[in-house]
């Protein structure tokens, strides 16, 4: 691995900044003692400007080179999940319930490392956009950020973004050009019957018989109504109804996820679903209702920024270490309303052996952390080098 020398001086201090935030998660768009510890950070580096307060707590800051040129922007989430903690490390988590089971504290860590000597050598002409986001896991703010301006506002022509994988080569980077990550839609199903008792069901208007039937008709979607070879991912994953064995209840709810590439296989996935609720409501002799919420897009990586990207790993890895076709998966990530917004790329970066992201005894693996602020920093002067003679 071909770590930057002065980043790899200074990885221990990087090492306890991603533990600090590891010790002290937070939700949402409520990151405030994480954009505090940013926004110290960033001043203590000398970078030329702090723009705090955007998408709430997101901060977005610049470090300007050696004259004009474009601006890059660089992108790492800061919030972490609704989990309890179960890693036993002397930095785990010191709030009841939440956790960075995720690695959005390392991905913070990677952004601030190639802050801190991107802002020391500025070998590069142009300005680095540096995005710290709040409410990557629920809350779109990526999305949030792109609506409140930052692309105009501070001029950023490509973005780019990297996430790390346990279970994938420690140091290995993967990704691949054009679709890499699903758009995902929640849907939310109320059905409303008449309750009564179990021994006389003739006398209630069961909703658990047309839950049952609307989540059999939902799975029959994928299987029977579109076309095998286009990726598509139904979950029905909460069904809540009933109180006791002899009551037939009132109400069922039902909820899961939707998971796309094709905007095409969205729009029939929706009005089916609403086929499937507006009959079988009727049918059972209850009321029923669909809530579609349209969630994050597909990220869609742009295939020329992704061959710079794999480049700049192969720089920093080595050539065996790179995938830049690895294809794409039904996960979904909200920097893909950076990627809708500006060019760019997103990458995987190899965190080698652990537990795998959202569980309650992931941790993130400090050792990659200089990896990734050196390809962000190498990526910065690759691609804007500084002029001749300046």
């Amino acid at each position: 691995m071909a770590v930057i020398n002065r980043i790899a001086g200074f990885a221990d201090e990087m090492t306890a900044w991603r533990r600090h935030l590891h010790q002290h998660p937070e939700l949402k768009f409520d990151c405030f003692e994480t954009a505090a510890f940013v926004e110290e950070r960033l001043k203590d580096f000398g970078v030329d400007e702090i723009h705090p307060g955007i998408a709430k707590t997101g901060i977005v800051a610049l470090i300007r080179g050696q004259g004009d040129g474009p601006v890059i922007g660089l992108r790492a989430d800061m919030d972490a999940l609704p989990i309890t903690e179960e890693t036993d490390a002397d930095y785990a988590s010191v709030k009841p319930g939440v956790m960075h089971a995720c690695g959005h504290d390392g991905h913070t860590t990677m952004l601030l490392g190639a802050a801190k000597y991107l802002a020391e050598t500025r070998n590069f002409a142009g300005t680095v956009a540096l995005i710290f986001q709040p409410a990557e896991e629920d809350g779109g703010g990526g999305g949030v950020m792109v609506e409140e301006g930052i692309m105009d506002r501070f001029g950023i022509g490509e973005v780019y973004a990297l996430h790390n994988a346990p279970g994938f080569t420690e140091g290995g980077f993967y990704t691949t050009p054009g679709p890499l990550m699903a758009a995902v839609d929640t849907f939310h199903i109320n059905v409303k019957g008449v309750g009564g008792h179990g021994a006389m069901p003739h006398e209630a208007r069961d909703p658990v018989i047309a839950a049952v039937g609307i989540v059999q008709a939902i799975q029959s979607i994928s299987s029977r109504n579109h076309y095998a070879l286009d990726d598509l991912v139904i979950s029905v994953t909460q069904i809540h109804t009933g109180s006791a064995e002899n009551i037939i209840p009132e109400t069922a709810y039902i909820n899961g996820t939707v998971r796309t590439f094709d905007k095409k296989v969205q729009a029939m996935v929706m009005q089916r679903m609403q086929e499937i609720v507006d009959g079988m409501g009727p049918a059972y002799g209850v009321e029923a209702e669909l809530n579609y919420e349209v969630w994050y897009p597909a990220t869609v990586n742009d295939p020329a920024k992704t061959a710079f990207a794999a480049g700049i790993a192969r720089q920093v890895a080595g050539d065996n270490m790179v995938i830049d076709d690895a294809g794409r998966e039904m996960g979904a990530e909200d920097f893909s309303y950076m990627l809708e917004a500006r060019p760019g790329a997103y990458l995987f970066l190899g965190a080698g052996e652990g537990a795998a992201l959202h569980q309650p005894g992931y941790d993130f693996n400090d050792d990659i952390a200089p990896l990734g602020a050196s390809f962000f920093a190498r990526l910065v002067e690759t691609a804007m080098p500084p002029v001749e003679g300046r």
